[in-house]
């Protein structure tokens, strides 16, 4: 699970990561959250099929795991960028029923010495009615604050069966070859958007 620090210490950075996530994004590669952006509901669709069809190849767990959601987030391009500040910042799809019902972005912001940039997806399966309305109800999820998250990993993985799955939200962070152990996303923050 996912423990965090209060978020009344957190709110004041997470208000100044995008701005902070601009100003890396741009040093690093002219990138920014805008045109991340661009991209247009149909192509988001697109993009999001892709990754869960990407992310259900490399990790046959997944796909089970997928059966017993009541939604499905999928990210399927965050961004990750920094020069001392850093952040993240990617737009995804919020699908029930296997059809996309509304979009979402991702931000995250850090600081600590980092350099360099990189592109990853996520995937959160929410498993419980609880997990689905806390979303629907709040002003933007903070991983780590409200429902119970698992981030998976390769370890994780090998120990997940549908009768073991007892949390309110499970996620898969991938890239071109797999599932992703280095990368974390406490602290993330999604909220919804209009596409």
């Amino acid at each position: 699970m996912i423990h965090t620090q209060s978020t009344s210490t957190r709110r004041p950075f997470l208000r100044i990561s995008a701005a902070m996530l601009t100003a890396s994004l741009s040093v690093l590669g002219g990138l920014s959250p805008l045109s991340a952006s661009a991209a247009s509901a149909e192509d988001l669709n697109k993009d999001a099929q892709q990754a869960l069809a990407a992310l259900y190849k490399s990790n046959p767990v997944a796909e089970t795991i997928s059966k017993k959601a009541r939604a499905v987030l999928v990210f399927p391009k965050i961004v990750k960028a920094g020069l001392v500040f850093g952040g993240s910042y990617g737009e995804g799809v919020l699908m029930k029923q296997g059809a996309v019902s509304e979009y979402y972005n991702s931000v995250s912001a850090s600081w600590g010495w980092q350099a360099g940039a990189e592109s990853y997806a996520y995937v959160v399966f929410l498993m419980s009615d609880k997990a689905v309305r806390y979303l629907a109800k709040s002003k933007g999820w903070e991983f780590g604050v409200g429902p119970s998250l698992v981030l998976v990993n390769e370890g994780v993985a090998k120990n997940l069966s549908t009768s073991t799955l007892k949390d309110d939200a499970y996620a898969f962070i991938t890239d071109q070859q797999g599932l992703m152990a280095s990368l974390s996303i406490e602290g993330t923050k999604i909220s919804r958007i209009k596409r």
